[in-house]
């Protein structure tokens, strides 16, 4: 196929003229260090395609210039197409590996979740109430890790579960924080939220 290309550019290039007789098969064969078969199979594209004709006693003729042009094209466009579903195929499996790693790192946050759990013993719901100084604070601002020893795993919100909640988020009434720490710990929790007012330490 590359030496049908070659041919096909040459007339392109109007190194070849139409009705103009091209070497012969063994002569081609020589230029392009190829089989008399390879340089056949090549014509036979190039006929096929409307390109060139074999006319008994005389040889290889070209015959369309517009024949040569439309068949390089069309290869180019299969070549352009080849390309872009390498592409595709890479690109395709970057996510495949992307999801096994998203899978596998889901996983092992759940286990690492759980583990946490287990090893402080149970998780409790603890609900802040309309009248708590926590309303209007955010997590950083209530200290309620280095207070109480306690970690809030999510915060459930208007039927929404919020998950490792940010330490900016602002508490609201009726806010249930999902906490998990020893029964000391959780016990510090809920009388910290009960509070109206925070009492010095």
């Amino acid at each position: 196929e590359q030496i049908a290309l070659d041919l096909a550019l040459r007339i392109i290039r109007d190194e070849y003229q139409i009705g103009e007789r091209v070497s012969g098969r063994s002569t081609l064969a020589g230029r392009y260090k190829v089989s008399p078969e390879t340089i056949r199979r090549a014509v036979a594209l190039l006929e096929d395609a409307g390109v060139v004709e074999t006319i008994a006693g005389t040889g290889i003729v070209i015959k369309s210039k517009k024949a040569a042009e439309d068949y390089f094209q069309a290869f180019e466009g299969e070549k352009a197409m080849a390309n872009l579903q390498k592409k595709l195929n890479q690109l395709m499996e970057t996510r495949r590996r992307l999801d096994q790693e998203v899978e596998q790192t889901v996983q092992q946050m759940v286990s690492y979740l759980w583990g946490m759990i287990n090893n402080l013993q149970y998780l409790e719901k603890i609900e802040i109430p309309a009248d708590s100084w926590m309303v209007g604070k955010d997590l950083a601002e209530t200290k309620l890790r280095s207070r109480t020893g306690a970690t809030v795993v999510s915060i459930e919100r208007d039927g929404e579960e919020i998950y490792s909640p940010s330490s900016k988020m602002e508490f609201k009434a009726g806010d249930r924080l999902s906490v998990v720490g020893t029964m000391q710990a959780k016990g510090m929790v809920r009388e910290l939220v009960a509070q109206k007012v925070l009492e010095e330490e």
